[in-house]
């Protein structure tokens, strides 16, 4: 069919982006290399296009195809990174492009910007501090950033949801987090019940519900030491009350999650188990398997070295330090007008 004149006419091939936020994004984007540059944190490349998908239950990749092959635009990229570490076990950093199937809104894009780096010999902690001097950076350019004297807060996951929905979620049940849903007034997704296999849905529905709302909107946040069952790649640990937690951290500014940082996993029959738990859960909310991406698990039998990582969305990044309000503003083009 072919367009009639007045859909050629119309002035959905501009950015919705100002030219003043285009500068802020390139300066952004220059700045964070002069970071690792100095740091000597090495920048490398690698594909977007995988024969893999993630199992991540809570994700879905977008697929492709090539000769009649399905394959998939990589969620982020972990995998190919933790392939190269695997053999130059140097410090590497990567800006790309990720892609999700996933909601559409002010915070989010189907095709979106991720800085990821990987520290060989970092704790968490130690790659914390370096996130807080990177973001730090960042907010001090006053070509780049409306925040001056960014805050920095920290709180583990036990004691954010102890402040702010007053249960130990290491240790509470679904039937705990429904009292608290209920007492809070809060509105109970259907298909979310008391059934003990869906504690991790109800902490993360109250986190986003009741814990993250009651962040400082104006700070800086750092949650770490998640649920041992929310790990995903990350190392278990006993924290001080001697109870398993996951090795992880995430940074918000306010409600907004930025970050999402491992000490990294690096047994590769784990990885593999959790991966198959991963695809398990994703039969059962009636999802389809993910091809388990066999040369990320050869890899680990290699040897990961001991480290940390972390991926930063940089639309969000960019979002919080120009204070702006959705997610449109800060890229050259969003998913309405590509």
């Amino acid at each position: 069919m072919c367009m009639a004149v007045s859909d050629w006419q119309n002035n959905n091939w501009r950015s919705k982006a100002s030219d003043d936020m285009l500068l802020k994004r390139a300066l952004m984007l220059k700045n964070i290399r002069a970071f690792f540059d100095a740091n000597d944190v090495i920048e490398v490349e690698t594909p977007l296009l995988s024969q893999y998908s993630t199992t991540d239950p809570h994700l879905d990749s977008l697929q492709s195809r090539f000769r009649e092959q399905v394959c998939f635009l990589n969620t982020s990229p972990e995998y190919a990174m933790k392939r190269l570490l695997a053999r130059w076990k140097q410090p590497i950093y990567q800006i790309c492009k990720a892609f999700r199937d996933d909601e559409l809104g002010p915070y989010h894009n189907p095709e979106f910007t991720l800085l990821e780096w990987y520290r060989p010999g970092f704790d968490m902690p130690q790659l914390m501090a370096e996130v807080t001097r990177l973001v730090s950076m960042l907010c001090s350019l006053s070509e780049i950033s409306g925040i001056n004297n960014p805050v920095f807060k920290s709180m583990s996951y036990q004691q954010a949801f102890e402040r702010f929905a007053g249960i130990n979620p290491h240790q509470a049940n679904s039937l705990q987090c429904y009292e608290v849903a209920i007492k809070n007034q809060i509105e109970i997704p259907q298909g979310l019940t008391t059934k003990s296999e869906e504690l991790n849905d109800w902490l993360d529905w109250l986190l986003t519900q009741l814990v993250l709302p009651a962040f400082d909107k104006t700070n800086f946040t750092y949650l770490y030491d998640y649920p041992a069952a929310q790990c995903s790649l990350a190392k278990i640990v006993v924290n001080e009350q001697k109870l398993p937690v996951a090795s992880r951290f995430e940074l918000f500014f306010g409600e907004i999650e930025l970050a999402n940082g491992f000490h990294e996993l690096t047994d590769a029959d784990e990885q593999l188990r959790r991966f198959k738990l991963e695809n398990t859960v994703r039969k059962q909310n009636g999802k389809d398997c993910a091809r388990i991406d066999k040369h990320f698990i050869a890899a680990l039998h290699e040897g990961l070295p001991e480290c940390s990582g972390v991926a930063i969305g940089l639309d969000r990044l960019l979002m919080a330090i120009t204070q702006s309000e959705v997610i449109e503003q800060v890229l050259s083009f969003g998913w309405d007008n590509t």
